[in-house]
């Protein structure tokens, strides 16, 4: 055999070998326990999982990812400028990547998506806004306004590039118009601007988005009312917003695309039997990331000041509805990707057995189409995501007497109550706004319940 054949053979071996290391364990088995301590409530435990995950892979392309968790746990563990640090370091890099690195490009063609760096779902992208807007109202509030418009304005610009296929240069039929809006930005926004008791006009803009983008919001066209009354509160009285971070969100797992696999086998035995060379027959599934949600006993959060009720949170951001949605009208292109990538690998085989001249040895075919096979065996799909979210943001606002009130809350359906009452005492003050912010994943508090410092 040539010299330069062996040298090829040699390279193909070492790309073998380069996708058995890929191919191992996913995002989605490494984020399990993370998952599984938080919705539990043992914050510390998760937080310690992070760091640990964070430390072996150091600047690798999950580390971003894991920082989106450890906002979480920062969040709820009642540390919100760290969250909002966090998020801000993320945020940025985010859209760093957002340029396309063709390095990186090709080489996931050679291996798979989890070679790329993780840009986040767009669904990610404007909730880090929107979690920055959260944080930042536990904080001193100075910028929870503005990163409310950031989450606009960030939908806006993601709707707006469209998408490009595969090796595209025009870009396709834009799905991303079909996007839902998230209504939690301009529902910050209006509510921050409504307590500086001015630009009533602003505030009556952001609660009619708010109405457009969330219609089922059922305290929607009451807060369109009052802002097209100019009207803040009643005299004497405060406002209190209460945020709701209910249920366990969505996450990613591995599935195996039985359809796509089915047309490539016949494919390739089509071609392998009019070609020079045989193709590796498509044995190993094609894998693609599928959006899951998860099951949940709770949609609600039952608030109470002084002993008497209040009334429940509502669905401002359904975030598990918001990541099933916008990853359907990517998945064509995702499957794209996948089925490209399997085109791309048996062509390399069928490569190096031009380059091998293996026409007439079939122990060389044989060996090659073996090694094809476990090429494409060793694939697995992107897992990453942002694991920690909830399933629905939800918020309650009621008017108060200003002065202290002790506040209940339990988390349940609409029917009724589930788990134990969790409380805290507010200061209302009169004619301003107080926010309070607690995460339900399941009938237990994780974390503390955070209240407004400003």
């Amino acid at each position: 055999m040539p010299r330069y054949c062996k040298n090829w053979l040699l390279r193909f071996e070492l790309l073998l070998s380069l996708g058995f290391l890929i191919g191992c364990a996913t995002h989605a088995d490494r984020l399990h326990d993370v998952r599984t301590l938080f919705h539990n409530g043992d914050l510390v435990g998760a937080g310690e999982a992070i760091d640990k995950q964070l430390n072996k892979r150091g600047s690798g392309k999950e580390a971003d990812v894991l920082k989106l968790e450890r906002s979480m746990v920062e969040l709820c563990s009642g540390r919100p400028e760290q969250a909002e640090q966090t998020l801000r370091e993320v945020r940025d890099r985010f859209d760093y990547l957002e340029q396309q690195s063709l390095a990186e490009s090709a080489l996931s063609m050679m291996t798979d998506d989890n070679t790329r760096s993780y840009a986040g779902e767009d669904y990610e992208k404007v909730l880090i806004r929107a979690f920055l807007a959260m944080s930042n109202l536990m904080g001193d509030g100075a910028d929870a306004a503005a990163y409310g418009l950031q989450v606009t304005d960030k939908q806006n610009r993601i709707i707006h590039a469209g998408m490009k296929g595969p090796g595209l240069e025009e870009p396709n039929e834009n799905p991303k118009l079909a996007y839902k809006r998230v209504a939690l930005g301009a529902y910050i926004h209006g509510a921050m601007i409504e307590a500086t008791h001015t630009n009533f006009d602003d505030v009556t803009r952001a609660r009619a988005h708010v109405v457009s983008w969330q219609p089922d919001f059922r305290y929607g066209h009451d807060d369109l009312r009052r802002a097209q009354h100019g009207v803040h509160s009643r005299p004497g009285h405060g406002v209190l917003y209460v945020f709701t971070l209910v249920g366990r969100g969505p996450y990613k797992e591995e599935v195996s695309e039985i359809p796509s696999t089915v047309a490539l086998l016949i494919a390739d035995r089509i071609l392998s039997a009019t070609n020079k060379h045989t193709l590796p027959p498509t044995i190993a599934p094609i894998k693609v990331p599928k959006v899951v949600l998860s099951p949940n006993q709770i949609n609600t959060v039952h608030v109470s000041a002084n002993g008497s009720p209040l009334g429940a949170t509502e669905t401002i951001t359904d975030v598990g509805q918001l990541a099933v949605q916008q990853y359907e009208a990517i998945y064509p292109q995702v499957l794209a990707r996948a089925v490209v990538r399997r085109a791309v690998k048996k062509g390399t085989v069928y490569a190096a057995k031009e380059m091998v001249n293996s026409g007439g040895n079939e122990m060389v075919n044989f060996a090659m189409d073996v090694g094809g096979v476990i090429w494409e065996a060793t694939e697995a799909a992107d897992t990453r995501c942002w694991g920690l979210l909830p399933d629905k943001i939800q918020v309650l606002r009621v008017e108060l007497p200003a002065g202290q009130h002790q506040i209940g809350m339990q988390p349940g359906t609409h029917y009724g109550t589930l788990g134990s009452q969790q409380g805290t005492t507010v200061e209302i003050a009169d004619g301003r706004n107080t926010y309070m912010l607690a995460c339900f994943p399941d009938t237990r508090l994780a974390g503390q319940i955070l209240t407004s410092t400003h």
